[in-house]
């Protein structure tokens, strides 16, 4: 017997029917002798129909209010998945994230995860109950409700699983495990079976869409196993785990990229101690996530500062940038939201030399330019020109032999 963690995504709950169908999943494995704990996600399209509500309301709705209305999404799917379960025979409970309770921080759509109790959820285990737990969403310590970001019901799954001590978290989506690259860009795209936390956090963080980046942290802080599945299938997917020997034998992994990037310039920023913190530290301050940093150095103590950050924080972050160039004196501050990242990303580049500039060879025969550059001692990323990215990745995809079956 093991305790197993479901997760489904929206497209798996997208309707009655489905929702159907994940319950006699989840009845089947319970059959086989495990004990499951679900985390489901809101339907398909729930989130986004919901934020339109709130658009129409208000042009940048309230976050207090908007985590209110967000996080009943997830209530009409565990509620109607509960119901699934006991009109099958076997019994079910619901728990919103105020009810077990998940203890989160006041950062409201974007709070992190600080405690889950497990009481009641161990005690509905311990009477045959499948817990039906509602991802996404937790409160805090006042009891404001609050939501934790695109993806946060792959965060609260693998939480549950690390709170219960559970023996593995398997997370079901409408694919059946990693691949090497997008299969829709890319035909020859192979799926891994096995691939290292490190690899896939670089992958989430890198724009791979499987699983989110703060549940793949978490799996790695606690060790968690994850499991990679399609709802639709009963293949086995792709087990995210601690990097073994093997894995260290394949220079690159995965080819991954994302579009959701956009870059911001300081032009002719004055070259004095603190400037860069000046012009960080209130991007920081609202909660927006810096990625690549560029400074190019000027004549006559001058210096021109270019960093990405995520498309859907762009708006705000120009506006904050802008009055900050005013404040030091900077030029001008220009903006790019037609841009992409493309990334090459292997635990086997650590030993091996030349893996940086194969991609740049690569991609300069495509005659692809590449904007930015940024590194680790597993990935290798390129800012480039968005209308390029499938392209690129196509290339890359092949340049590194990963179109190639083992």
């Amino acid at each position: 017997m093991a305790l197993v963690v479901q997760k489904y995504g929206g497209t798996s709950v997208a309707n009655c029917r489905r929702i159907k169908r994940v319950a006699q999943k989840v009845i089947a494995r319970k059959e086989e002798g495990d004990d499951v704990v679900v985390v489901l996600s809101a339907m398909a399209g729930q989130t986004n129909y919901l934020l339109g509500l709130a658009m129409e309301m208000q042009a940048q709705p309230d976050k207090r209010e908007l985590d209110v209305l967000l996080s009943t999404g997830e209530q009409v799917t565990i509620s109607l998945f509960s119901m699934a379960v006991k009109s099958l025979g076997h019994d079910a409970r619901s728990f919103l994230g105020y009810q077990i309770p998940v203890e989160t921080d006041d950062s409201h759509s974007k709070a992190r995860i600080q405690n889950i109790p497990t009481d009641k959820l161990a005690e509905a285990i311990d009477k045959g109950i499948i817990p039906v737990v509602a991802g996404f969403q937790g409160v805090t310590t006042d009891g404001d409700i609050t939501t934790l970001g695109r993806g946060g019901s792959d965060t609260t799954a693998v939480a549950v699983a690390v709170a219960l001590g559970a023996d593995v978290c398997e997370i079901y989506t409408d694919v059946d495990g990693v691949y090497t690259t997008d299969p829709n860009i890319c035909p020859s795209a192979r799926k891994i079976e096995r691939i290292s936390y490190e690899e896939m956090l670089e992958m989430a963080s890198l724009g791979a869409k499987v699983l989110e980046i703060r549940s793949v942290e978490f799996a790695m802080r606690y060790g968690m196993p994850i499991h990679v599945r399609s709802s639709f299938t009963s293949a086995p997917g792709t087990m995210v785990v601690k990097e073994d020997e093997s894995m260290e034998d394949v220079l690159v992994s995965s080819v991954t990229y994302s579009r959701d990037e956009a870059r911001i310039t300081v032009k002719k920023v004055p070259d004095r101690p603190g400037i860069a913190a000046m012009i960080f530290n209130p991007i920081s301050e609202a909660n927006i996530i810096v990625d690549m940093i560029i400074q190019n150095t000027r004549a006559g103590d001058l210096t021109d500062m270019t960093f990405t950050v995520p498309k859907a924080d762009f708006d705000q972050a120009m506006s904050i940038v802008e009055k900050t160039a005013q404040d030091i004196g900077a030029e001008s501050v220009a903006g790019d939201k037609n841009i992409a990242k493309v990334s090459i990303v292997g635990v086997g580049m650590r030993n091996h030399a030349g893996i940086a500039s194969k991609m740049f060879d690569i991609l300069a025969k495509h005659n692809v330019n590449i904007l930015m550059i940024s590194t680790s001692e597993i990935k290798v990323s390129c800012i480039i020109d968005e209308k390029y990215t499938e392209l690129a990745v196509r290339a890359l995809h092949e340049g590194f032999g990963l179109d190639k079956k083992e």
